[in-house]
């Protein structure tokens, strides 16, 4: 169990008692609040709710006690095709340390993501803006 500790230490003094207890504690704390717990870890939920509306409208969110939190809302979408409007987010640290941060929105447009850690595309080179610039201002005439 992460909250047993098994230390055997021969020592001698009041310093060296003070730095086993500091070191102990720095163990528990790390198995208690490990954000990348091991397979098969339960990890509790801390806060979670949910609405959904009759209006077809809904939100939820949830946080977890490894730093795991997400969030979202969405609505019915009034276009021709039915579907749903969604804006959200989610964060998390990754393996190697990394907080990761994501806001994101998702209709008809596809689901659009962002965040600091994603990549992004190189600017488009000066002669090509202009040639797309060029040939949006003057659209071939259909034969």
């Amino acid at each position: 169990s992460p909250s047993t500790i098994r230390t055997v230490v021969i020592c001698t003094g009041k310093m060296n008692s003070w730095v086993i207890f500091v070191l102990a504690i720095g163990y528990v704390a790390a198995q208690r609040f490990n954000p990348n717990p091991a397979p098969g870890q339960h990890i509790a939920i801390l806060r979670q709710s949910s609405d959904l509306n009759p209006d077809g409208s809904y939100q939820w969110s949830y946080e977890t006690e490894n730093g795991i939190a997400a969030q979202e809302q969405g609505r019915l979408s009034g276009g021709p095709e039915p579907g749903t409007d969604a804006q959200g987010s989610f964060q998390y640290t990754a393996p190697d340390g990394t907080p990761i941060s994501v806001q994101y929105s998702a209709n008809e447009g596809g689901f659009q993501p962002q965040g600091a850690h994603l990549p992004v595309p190189p600017p488009i080179p000066p002669a090509i803006q202009r040639s797309l610039e060029y040939n949006a201002a003057h659209p071939e005439q259909e034969q």
